[in-house]
């Protein structure tokens, strides 16, 4: 006997919606890369000290030998990293003098800039030495989650801190997201993430966008606490501090090196049962954002799926690999 019209159409929609959803899940698989891309260049294996020679860069697989480390990925950045790098600079040396048992590095990435960003950034390490100042200069764009990697790697602190070149957080919020880390003690596996977030000033935000930059980001947020990631409110602050193990072993595995690479670390973590605070930044809107509304929410959204689908799948694991 034959369906009535209405109820025909509907299992026909049904069928086509699992159809696609099953091709969806098969192009993420297919199209995975299935090991996150790890390689370093050679020209990357090396930075330029205050005195002009090549150095060797750190490994984060070795013992940490510094309190911190501020990674900063820069992409054409020469108008708004000075702002930033005064104000972290400043911060970090008072803070020393305070106490000198802290040390400190600051990594700026130059992730394949077209401008005078590395330029901008080598004034700084011959003003402070290359000690504490260093700049590694990435062969081709990456995108920020690459960079953040990169600077990662390289890095030689016990606890490492992800800071945007824009300064848009301000810098002494570290302090802040320190005490979230130390309140989520005892680290498992000395093992943490403390991630600072703009959630409470949402309200003050929208009333300064436009209705359709508003939609695109509760689009954003719904897709994120969907698919990927629910306890946390902000997943896209650029101000993140992760102790050493953590760093390693959520960066060896991160696969996204755009925009979303907030969430699938995150994801990452919250998979690895790594505990994770969420605390609350000063943050101010600064001009001259990378992000271009539609077309970086449109990737950001094919991002979250693939990232749900792929792990969901197996086409990407929860492995560690070591950079080369």
């Amino acid at each position: 006997m034959a369906l009535p019209l209405p109820e025909a159409a509907a299992v026909l929609a049904a069928l086509l919606l699992l159809l696609l959803l099953l091709l969806i899940c098969t192009i993420a698989h297919v199209t995975a890369r299935k090991m996150p891309t790890l390689h370093r260049h050679e020209e990357e294996k090396f930075f330029v000290n205050a005195e002009g020679r090549k150095e060797h860069v750190p490994s984060i697989h070795d013992p940490p030998t510094r309190e911190l480390s501020v990674v900063v990925p820069s992409y054409n950045e020469e108008d708004r990293l000075p702002l930033m790098m005064d104000e972290a600079l400043n911060y970090l040396e008072k803070r020393q003098k305070r106490d000198p048992s802290f040390t400190y590095e600051v990594i700026v990435v130059d992730d394949g800039s077209k401008d005078q960003t590395t330029k901008v950034a080598m004034k700084y390490c011959k003003k402070y030495g290359s000690d504490k100042v260093r700049v590694l200069s990435l062969v081709k764009n990456r995108g920020k989650g690459g960079a953040v990697r990169m600077g990662v790697f390289s890095s030689r602190g016990k606890k490492i801190l992800m800071a945007d070149a824009d300064g848009a957080t301000k810098f002494e919020d570290i302090e802040k997201v320190e005490e979230g880390l130390k309140n989520l003690q005892p680290w498992p596996n000395q093992m943490a993430i403390s991630c600072g977030s703009r959630a409470h000033l949402e309200k003050d935000s929208i009333a300064k966008r436009s209705y359709f930059r508003t939609l695109l980001m509760y689009g954003f947020h719904f897709l994120v606490w969907f698919l990927c990631v629910k306890e946390i409110r902000d997943t896209q602050c650029g101000f993140k501090l992760l102790t050493r193990e953590a760093a390693l072993r959520t960066f060896s595995t991160l696969h996204i090196e755009r925009w979303a690479f907030d969430v699938e670390l995150l994801y990452i973590a919250q998979h690895l049962r790594i505990p994770i605070a969420e605390v609350a930044v000063n943050w101010t809107e600064i001009e001259g954002s990378k992000l271009v509304p539609f077309w970086s929410w449109l990737q950001m959204g094919r991002d979250l799926l693939f990232i749900r689908l792929r792990y969901m799948t197996g086409a990407w694991q929860l492995e560690t690999r070591k950079c080369n």
